[in-house]
């Protein structure tokens, strides 16, 4: 009976279909990859750079770990000084003790060595010569006692030599060990000390941040960035009438002095500078720009912006910062 056999067209079919499916299949995924694309959806996410905020509380988090390790490094090495100074003097208390026990030792070994070699010395021949029969059992507890008496002494002196050992070895001890905590806390200070100073490079240029003075944002001017930390390393520094810097500063010196060190040249007095700056309204005014008080212009300090100033502020005062609401505002001018 013949055995029924499937068309060759329909076997063909059958066999292609997987590979019609598969294209099928990758087609899909193209088009919808695209469609993710052109949603963003595959989009790699945009890295934000952290903000002032951001990088001033991580700085703020260095110095609660910086803090507490200047003080354990100080207090380490204040005991190491004073454990130090116990040891010199415990060597110093040492060295005759040292030279007392040598001595004895030599005493005691002079004397055993002439019993061994030579028998008793010429002196206590003549001792026990001279003695009498009943005075001889006197004379040899005598040797005894001078034997015994040099071995008291040495005996005594190696007690209280051993006592200053002691100490002065546990001291060593002491010593070592802070030495190892002081090399460690050292290097933790270091470590942490590097970290705050990346923390601050990486701040935006615009942003001032000074010792003496707050952190300052949006300074653009390179000249006012260089004014405001120079202005803010003085603060501290005395006021002198008259004087425009180094050691001391009156008013229009210190800023003189700030705006030299920026290249900008300004005449020693409240009135010049205010000539020589360009007006700007309250509501314009940016780190800075200079501040001027009292309608006879007879007061300018350094703006830093949040209605603070660096000024030379009077006599019996020195440099600081402080609001600029204190005295009656004139008005600002900035230089260059």
């Amino acid at each position: 009976m013949p055995v029924a056999t499937m068309p060759l067209h329909r076997r063909a079919s059958g066999r292609s279909r997987p590979d019609g499916l598969r294209r099928a299949a990758r087609g899909l995924v193209v088009l919808v990859a695209a469609a993710a694309v052109g949603a963003g959806l595959l989009a790699a996410p945009a890295y934000a750079e952290p903000s002032v905020d951001e990088i001033e509380a991580q700085i703020d988090k260095q110095w609660e770990k910086l803090e507490p390790t200047i003080e354990q490094y100080n207090k380490v090495r204040s005991q190491l000084r004073v454990n130090k100074q116990k040891s010199k003097s415990l060597e110093k208390k040492i060295q005759p003790l040292a030279l007392e026990t040598e001595l004895a030792m030599n005493r005691v070994a002079d004397l055993a060595s002439r019993y061994y070699i030579t028998g008793p010395s010429k002196e206590i021949g003549v001792v026990l010569l001279n003695s009498k029969p009943n005075e001889l059992g006197e004379q040899m507890a005598f040797l005894d006692r001078l034997a015994s008496q040099e071995r008291r002494e040495l005996e005594g002196v190696m007690k209280i030599r051993k006592k200053y050992d002691d100490q002065k070895a546990k001291l060593d001890a002491l010593i070592a060990d802070q030495e190892t905590k002081a090399k460690q806390l050292a290097a933790k200070k270091k470590q942490i000390d590097a970290e705050i100073k990346r923390l601050e490079r990486s701040l935006p240029v615009t942003t001032v941040k000074t010792t003496n003075c707050p952190t300052i944002n949006g300074v653009v001017s390179d000249a006012a960035r260089t004014a405001i930390r120079t202005a803010c390393a003085q603060v501290g520094k005395p006021y002198v009438w008259g004087a425009t810097g180094p050691n001391s500063f009156d008013c229009s010196g210190l800023t003189q002095y700030a705006y030299r060190a920026a290249g900008i040249s300004l005449t020693h007095f409240t009135g010049a500078q205010w000539n020589e700056g360009k007006a700007i309204s309250r509501s314009d005014a940016r780190p800075g720009d200079l501040v001027f008080f009292f309608s006879d212009l007879h007061h300018v300090g350094l703006y830093l912006g949040n209605n603070q100033m660096v000024h030379a502020a009077r006599a019996g005062k020195p440099v600081n910062v402080s609001p600029i609401t204190t005295m009656p505002l004139a008005g600002f001018r900035r230089p260059g």
